[in-house]
């Protein structure tokens, strides 16, 4: 199937950055960055932008074939660990402050 590790954003905030639909972005918060094709999409709210959990599959150490050959990205790569559900006591995965910018072609 189409490949669906990919950061969805709203048209207008790609428009904005100059990003298109199909390219490579990255995206990057306080611990790291990836980088990650671009999917735009109407159902995105202004100001948001989300990447699937359970992707990164290209670790030393994995032992899952098939998702080895579709490995895509983690976004662990951007998950502050410093930031913590204090009420639940588990680590934040959603809510992340990001930053999404064009990828520079190579050259």
């Amino acid at each position: 199937g189409k490949d669906r590790c990919t950061l969805l954003m709203n048209p207008d905030d790609a428009n904005s950055r100059g990003i298109e639909a199909g390219k490579k972005v990255r995206l990057s918060g306080r611990v790291g960055s990836i980088e990650v094709e671009l999917r735009v999409s109407d159902e995105m709210m202004p100001g948001v932008v989300c990447l699937p959990y359970g992707w990164g599959h290209d670790r030393d150490g994995t032992r899952l074939r098939v998702a080895s050959n579709h490995a895509g990205v983690s976004m662990n790569d951007v998950v502050d660990e410093r930031l913590m559900d204090e009420l639940a006591g588990t680590a934040v995965l959603d809510g992340i402050p990001v930053e999404v910018a064009p990828v520079a072609p190579p050259g």
